[in-house]
């Protein structure tokens, strides 16, 4: 496979300018020259991979390059080497940073009989044997292509390795397990609202999500790899493939689904399905941070969550009880908080946890930590390997040199004098952007090194040999300046506390209703990018403050008014429940206190209600007065433990001083004087007789009349 490869090198201006131009020593001649006069060497194929026999022709070629604004000439191409290998793996870095000494013998030398014009090249190639350059056992040795000018003076030079290992070598193959991580952002504040709508575009093809898929696919059959995802881009991605919110400028607007976040999942799920996937704990908090700042709770509940959503999405169990660090960096503190939480296996960086003094061979991965809950094991990842997944390869021909580079690590490490065999952890940085063929190419490249043994982290096992000493947990002031900052957790603990009065009261659910938003807010993707996350935070707090409000007492202002129809009574309060779907059940208290006890006082009554979503409940209350008058009630809803749910309502409640029986008798009583008037009136009316009639003929008798 042709590649190319570009190495930057200046010419030493006042060896190459003509002399009317050499100025003497000032850095503004100096960089005009470099300006007009700059060569690339360009190699552009280097194989086979591991020559087997000392016959097998090896081949490197590529071009030179003119990147300057003049013309240059009198150039001459060379390649170097040593027919000795590299002692140990710290050899190849010097070598390759110009640190050690160049290798001396040299064949082949090459003049270039044209100049080269401005943006132009010429080619150049090497062919040579391992028999003809002395190669004589297994191991890397050093190749270097070097340009020369009119004076002899080296101009421009490429190292490169060429790993030889002749077919009758016998070695004890190390186990490779290479861990490629899939992790973004947060991209959801609450569980149904997106802040952008970023996600579909960075899973395009081409786009770092998209590349990341199509090395999974394109390494589906591949072994030795292991996943490390984080639920929560899962998440975003099933969420954003149905109908979903989007909150934009203060707005929240409804969309339909996206069908290429669903075909994205659908995909991934497709791809790892025959890889182990390890799940860091939802929305990868940032553990370290959280253990320095109290929020001890998180690490566990983004485990569990992990599980939950692994399982969901991926429609298999995902590892939960791995956990990797941001950087691989952890302290004791942050160990402590994994432990509690199920985690048994940490992957840390060599700086995380080092070899106590320098080692002669490459250490086994594993070793063994104690925590709090026990034992703890850590698989240290090579750094060197690491480096070589992760490279940035955009540059022309750095993908060619980190495969070279990849192929002599590996042998290197093989070639120790270790009877025992060994497992090497490879693991990018957490949110590397590759080269889907460059990584695509080193997986195929690494199964078929016959040194190497491809394994799933899963599993990875302690080596047999005696473990390498290795000094304690290293975690600088540094390290701990790098962690989300105790003023933006702050606010976050203040937001998850009114969380927290949500969750009391909601019932029968696995998952907290913003547990998962409270993980997004402390994503390790904010390190650094606080300022980012602001509005996350604020829009989560108003959307926990929106469900609290869904839960309260009825009732207008001016309804607040009751009256209590003597000197003891039932006053009724009714408690309202907004909320649907799935976790719209609540269960709360109802407080109710009497600012003038001595006036109104509250007896026992049942404080405790189930609501279902979209209904009332009514609690009658009963009160006792000990006189007429009017008094203030305070009405608070409250968790089961006793926290304050909500504001709390004041009602009046006027009372009379009167019995019920009392009003009774004196209603009566009204209504007896009241038919006394009436009687009392009527006989009146009755007593007015009217004037006597004059007396009849028969009755009237003469006046002294007797009998």
């Amino acid at each position: 496979m042709i590649r190319k490869v570009t190495l930057l090198a200046l010419l030493a201006t006042t060896l190459l300018l003509p002399a009317a131009v050499v100025v003497s020593g000032t850095a503004n001649a100096q960089t005009t020259a470099a300006s007009r006069l700059s060569l690339q060497i360009m190699m552009e194929a280097i194989g086979p991979d591991v020559p087997r026999e000392p016959t097998t022709e090896v081949k490197v070629s590529g071009s030179l390059v003119n990147s300057g604004t003049e013309t240059m000439s009198g150039l001459r191409i060379q390649m170097r080497y040593s027919p000795q290998p590299f002692a140990q793996r710290g050899d190849i870095e010097a070598y390759q940073s110009g640190q050690s000494l160049q290798p001396s013998a040299w064949r082949d030398q090459r003049y270039v009989q044209t100049s080269i014009a401005p943006s132009g090249k010429t080619p150049w190639e090497f062919v040579f044997t391992p028999q003809l350059l002395g190669f004589s056992r297994f191991g890397v040795y050093p190749i270097m292509i070097e340009v020369l000018d009119a004076f002899n003076q080296q101009v421009a030079t490429l190292r490169t390795l060429v790993t030889y290992m002749p077919r009758e070598t016998r070695v004890v193959r190390t186990r490779l397990a290479m861990v490629l991580p899939i992790v973004d952002q947060p991209r959801r504040s609450g569980d149904g609202v997106f802040a952008d709508e970023g996600l579909p575009a960075a899973m395009a093809p081409g786009k770092r999500l998209g590349d990341l898929l199509k090395i999974a696919q394109d390494t589906s059959s591949a072994k030795g790899l292991t996943w490390v995802v984080d639920p929560a881009l899962l998440d975003d991605a099933r969420a954003m493939g149905g109908p979903h919110a989007v909150r934009s400028k203060n707005r929240t607007q409804q969309r339909p689904a996206t069908p290429a976040a669903a075909q994205w999942l659908s995909d991934f799920r497709e791809a790892v399905a025959d890889h182990p996937v390890m799940a860091t704990p939802y929305g990868d908090p940032d553990v370290a941070a959280l253990a320095h700042n109290g929020v001890d709770n998180a690490a566990a509940t983004g485990i569990n969550a992990a599980r939950i959503i692994g399982r969901e999405t991926l429609g298999r169990d995902v590892i939960t009880n791995v956990n990797w660090p941001l950087g691989g960096l952890i302290d004791y503190d942050g160990l402590d908080l994994l432990a509690t939480g199920g985690v048994d296996t940490v992957l840390l960086n060599v700086l995380n946890l080092p070899p106590a003094a320098p080692p002669v061979t490459t250490p086994d991965a594993s070793a063994t930590l104690e925590s709090v809950n026990g034992p703890v094991t850590a698989l240290v990842a090579d750094a060197r390997l690491s480096e070589t997944v992760g490279a940035d390869t955009s540059a022309p021909g750095s993908a060619l040199m980190n495969r070279q580079r990849f192929i002599a690590e590996t042998a290197m490490i093989s070639a120790e004098p270790v009877n025992t065999a060994r497992t090497v952890i490879a693991v990018p940085h957490r949110r590397w952007d590759p080269d889907p063929k460059y990584v695509t190419n080193l997986i195929e490249t690494a199964a078929g090194l016959p040194w190497l043994l491809p394994v799933g982290l899963d599993a990875v096992k302690r080596g047999k040999g005696a473990p390498t000493p290795r000094a304690d947990l290293t975690y600088t002031d540094q390290n701990r300046r790098a962690e989300l900052p105790k003023q933006y957790l702050t606010g976050v603990k203040k937001v998850g506390a009114r969380a927290d009065l949500t969750a009391a009261i909601t019932t029968a659910q696995d998952l907290d209703v913003f547990d998962l938003a409270l993980l997004r807010l402390t994503s390790s993707a904010w390190r650094g990018r606080t300022a980012a996350a602001a509005p996350y935070v604020q829009q989560v707090a108003e959307a926990i403050d929106s469900r609290i409000a869904m839960v309260s007492i009825t009732g207008s202002e001016q309804s607040r008014l009751r009256t209590l129809a003597g000197s003891n009574g039932d006053v009724p309060i009714s408690v309202r429940n907004e909320l649907s779907g799935e976790a719209s059940r609540v269960a709360v208290r109802l407080r109710v206190t009497s600012d003038q006890p001595k006036l109104l006082k509250i007896e026992p009554y049942v404080d405790q209600l189930m609501i279902l979503g979209g209904q009332s409940q009514t609690i009658r209350i009963p009160m006792t007065s000990t006189a007429s008058g009017q008094t203030t009630v305070t009405v608070q809803l409250t968790t089961d433990d006793g926290r304050k749910y909500g504001k709390p309502v004041e009602l009046t409640v006027r009372t009379t001083g009167y019995t019920g029986v009392a009003l009774v008798i004196v209603g009566a009583a009204l209504v007896v004087m009241l038919a006394a008037v009436v009687l009392r009136v009527l006989r009146r009316r009755g007593g007015r007789r009217p004037a006597a009639a004059p007396p009849s003929e028969r009755d009237r008798e003469p006046a002294g009349t007797e009998s």
